[in-house]
């Protein structure tokens, strides 16, 4: 009998906490290939001291340091423990390739995308940290602060009007790419992880953003965003 698997992500004081986009990705993709599985609340605080409790594998930073980040998937099936939700994704797939999110070949094809819709994202990205900071405890929102600003540097809330901007600009081009396939998802009419994807940026914001910015973004693209987040959780199940 296959033993339920066990997500690590980050604790928040909205209801469900959910609302970091990269542990909503093995979520997705746990449900989609209904997979049982339990999740494990870190305090954002203390991912670092959990993670390695567990003998996690650390990122480098640039400066040489070593980071804990979340997701971590742990499979008392086969022993695994993975780090990073792309390396989870492929993980699933190789060992539970029912229902794939990689169909017909197209890892490498959505790795590349991956690294394309984060460079759209990114720059736009402080007003979203700011909202993030307000959902988290005091203590889990300063350090977030200290660890983020490493990469993103502060002030977070000096162009939020620019922030936006830039928003509305990469996901024009996110719309684009959507067009080309003339279907319901990235890839025509099948879905994949790059669907996941996209959804779980969106679920951020739709979690930590106020009601009037998350109804801007929904207003995008004729509905497209919401309309896709939408359909990716109806997809996985999660609706």
């Amino acid at each position: 009998m296959m033993q339920t698997l066990v997500l690590y992500d980050t604790l928040s004081n909205l209801p469900g906490n959910s609302w970091s986009p990269n542990p909503a990705k093995p979520r997705f993709i746990l449900s989609y290939k209904g997979l049982p599985f339990v999740t494990v609340w870190v305090e954002y605080s203390d991912i670092s001291i959990a993670m390695k409790a567990i003998g996690a594998k650390p990122n480098k930073r640039p400066d040489g340091t070593d980071v804990y980040p979340v997701p971590v998937l742990s499979d008392p099936n086969t022993g695994a423990l993975i780090t990073d939700s792309l390396e989870i994704a492929s993980y699933l797939e190789k060992t539970y390739p029912e229902k794939p999110i990689f169909p017909n070949n197209s890892e490498s094809l959505i790795r590349e995308f991956d690294s394309a819709h984060i460079k759209l994202i990114i720059p736009a990205v402080k007003s979203i940290f700011v909202r993030s900071t307000e959902i988290l405890s005091p203590v889990s929102a300063k350090f977030f602060i200290k660890i983020r600003s490493m990469d993103v540097p502060l002030p977070w809330d000096a162009n939020y009007d620019e922030d936006w901007a830039l928003l509305e600009k990469g996901h024009n081009t996110a719309y684009e790419w959507y067009q080309k396939t003339d279907g319901k998802w990235f890839m025509g009419n099948t879905f994949s992880y790059a669907d996941i994807i996209v959804a779980c940026w969106l679920l951020w914001f739709k979690r930590v953003l106020k009601e009037d910015e998350w109804v801007r973004i929904s207003s995008w693209n004729g509905g497209k965003w919401a309309q896709v987040l939408a359909d990716v959780e109806k997809e996985c199940g999660l609706a």
